[in-house]
């Protein structure tokens, strides 16, 4: 376990990195005072404003009375897990970790890498949120990295169509089989049942003359419906709500403002490899500043219909991840190692999209709802991952939807 001093010395690494500032600036005599003096010198040091938020003040004080008995420690960091349970962050949006996010982290760290893995096992919510914050703020090396133990993916087994056609032949097959083996006297039963059923019993000639006269035309619609393959239907079925359809490539935002007409519009420049680069108007003002969207990647969807929002034209749509009650929106984050333009990708799903949505079938609103983030932020379709060649996509919320 970390004595108070060490302690301190984390909140000056933490902080030093999390305000660009070199820790060799901090004097020695500096680490005497309380967590919350410490950290206002080392704000000072950095020329950054001074945040005296009440928010920001209470994290201090979560952090300043945490306990340095390992067995003290875990009934605060249960508290902690049911503060995040809720949120991605503890404060802010999460496209940037705050201030009060890096003080706890650096405090409560030494506590998580003592702990067991059974108690671990009881703070889902801690371990999503340590995980992204030591690698948003590329803590890995300053710190003993945490490792959360992801769940490998493995892609849902898809029929071909031959397989499907297979399995409505064995089905045949089997109930062929269990007509033959039933007893005289049910069957018998059976073809009375369904005599009476096709009939009246004040009618039986009419009836009779009228079921013989639909007899070609019945036949033909069965014929009809006998030539198109069951498993072409499935297939057919499956592609109009398939991620296939949709072109999601990895952007940068090159450039970001503020919607000349509309208070919650954000206008953005996007690169996605091409000669010029995309306008895209996204409702985002509300959640992030346009500071923190320039030179950040997203995913874009880039053959969706252009149009015009407010008399601003927009030519794509970045996907964002939506905490319930939609408090919390942030775009997805393609990783570092993806190409700018790349074509994001799924596996075991196979196709063309595309050229241009049409939104006279809906189709967009068809694949959206199966949109979501999974329990470890990664943006997934059916439980697919968003996949790149640097990796997944993925969000600071997890189990959230994404549109």
């Amino acid at each position: 376990m970390a004595s108070v001093d060490s302690r301190k010395k984390s909140l000056v690494l933490a902080l030093s990195k999390h305000f660009s500032l070199n820790p060799s600036v901090i004097p020695a005599d500096g680490l005497d005072g309380d967590i919350k003096s410490l950290y206002l010198s080392i704000t000072v040091a950095s020329g950054h404003e001074v945040n005296h938020s009440d928010e920001v003040l209470k994290w201090v004080a979560f952090a300043e009375s945490f306990p340095v008995a390992l067995d003290e420690s875990f009934e605060n960091l249960k508290r902690l897990n049911d503060e995040l349970s809720g949120k991605s962050v503890l404060l802010g949006n999460g496209l940037k970790p705050s201030e009060a996010d890096v003080i706890v982290f650096s405090v409560v760290h030494p506590s998580l890498i003592s702990l067991p893995d059974t108690n671990k096992e009881k703070l889902p919510h801690v371990l999503r949120w340590i995980d992204y914050i030591q690698h948003k703020q590329e803590y890995v090396g300053l710190f003993e990295e945490i490792v959360l133990q992801k769940p490998e993916f493995e892609p849902p087994v898809t029929k071909s169509v031959s397989a499907v056609e297979s399995d409505l032949k064995s089905n045949k097959t089997e109930q062929g089989i269990k007509n033959a083996s039933k007893p005289e006297t049910d069957i018998s039963k059976d073809k009375n049942k369904a005599e009476v059923n096709g009939k009246s019993t004040g009618d039986t000639e009419p009836a009779k003359a009228k079921s013989t006269g639909n007899t070609e035309p019945a036949k033909a619609k069965a014929k009809a419906k006998a030539t198109k393959p069951a498993g072409k239907e499935v297939a057919e079925k499956e592609n109009e709500l398939s991620v296939s359809l949709l072109n999601i490539q990895v952007g940068l935002i090159r450039k970001a403002w503020k919607h000349p007409s509309a208070d919650s519009l954000l206008v953005e420049e996007i690169d996605v490899g091409d000669a010029k680069l995309r306008q895209v108007v996204s409702g985002l003002a509300k959640y992030c500043s346009p500071d923190e969207l320039t030179n950040r990647r997203v995913a874009l969807i880039t053959n969706v219909k252009p149009g015009k929002l407010r008399d601003v034209t927009s030519e794509g749509l970045v996907l964002c991840a939506s905490n319930e009650g939609s408090t919390i929106v942030e775009p997805l984050l393609p990783p570092e190692g993806a190409k700018i333009g790349e074509r994001v990708s799924f596996a075991g799903i196979d196709g063309k999209p595309e050229d241009v949505l049409n939104p006279k079938k809906k189709q967009l609103e068809k694949i959206t709802p199966h949109l979501f983030t999974d329990d470890n932020g990664v943006a997934t379709f059916k439980g697919i991952p968003f996949m790149t060649s640097g990796g997944p996509c993925t969000s600071s919320i997890s189990r959230a939807t994404i549109k």
